[in-house]
């Protein structure tokens, strides 16, 4: 036994599986990297990291316990997280029908007579579209630094799921002996190792992320369609949310 956690090993090799499936930390993390870079995919895995060390805090601190017996609590937060992966979904939606958009309009600019003209006009109507309707624009075409920080969002995508503290339970209770003098110490053991798995995970997404962007930046069409079944996966993720149970 190993302060308090007992299989140790049979805990390492379950999380090293749970933390490869998909998920809307993950989606999230590897998108970001993907559009953006190396630096804002770290900021967004920053977020995640900070996001599932409150839920695991909140898990050892018996919050698991307040949302089992008061269904109204889960059901806001659980609606709340909802609503917020539907609307990032819906963001790359419009993200990748700008990009078919600007596309077509490059290519009528191509066949122009004057190339020269049509290179200005195209360049000025892919402009408006981008102020218009890029997700991350606030109002009048401004931009909000809330709105549009990767570690923000991928705090808020991280807190707003009710269902990862009751995981967090289900999963950590099995690995801590309850003779143990301090559970607590058993948790943050516990929670040091999923973090350590995930920090290399999220890493190799984002280095991932970067390499597939290079290769998709002049296949606008190839990659509109990635952003489509990215964003497509969150709505599915909002939907699956929005149907979680407490059992």
């Amino acid at each position: 036994m190993f302060f308090g956690i007992t299989n140790i090993w049979t805990y390492v090799a379950g999380t090293f599986l749970i933390i490869l499936l998909p998920g809307p930390n993950s989606l999230f993390v590897l998108s970001t990297a993907a559009r953006r870079g190396v630096r804002d995919g770290y900021r967004a895995a920053c977020g995640v990291f900070l996001g599932d060390s409150v839920l695991m805090v909140l898990s050892a601190a018996g919050v698991a316990s307040l949302l089992k017996s008061t269904p109204v609590v889960f059901s806001i937060v659980k609606y709340a997280g909802a609503a917020y992966l539907a609307w990032i979904g819906l963001g790359m939606l419009r993200a990748a029908w700008t990009s078919l958009r600007s596309r077509a309009a490059d290519r009528a600019a191509d066949r122009a007579p004057d190339a020269e003209l049509g290179a200005a006009a195209t360049a000025q109507v892919t402009a408006e579209i981008t102020a218009q309707a890029t997700p991350e624009a606030g109002p009048a075409g401004g931009t909000g630094r809330a709105v549009r920080s990767p570690f923000r969002k991928a705090l808020a995508v991280s807190l707003l799921n009710p269902k990862a503290i009751l995981f967090f339970v289900a999963f950590f209770v099995q690995f801590v002996d309850p003779s143990y003098g301090m559970p607590a110490l058993s948790f943050l053991i516990l929670a040091l190792i999923a973090q350590a798995f995930s920090f290399v995970y999220l890493s190799t997404l984002i280095f991932g992320g970067t390499f597939l962007s290079a290769h998709f930046r002049r296949r606008r069409a190839l990659a509109a369609g990635l952003t489509t079944g990215v964003g497509a996966l969150f709505l599915g993720f909002g939907a699956k949310l929005a149907t979680a149970t407490l059992s």
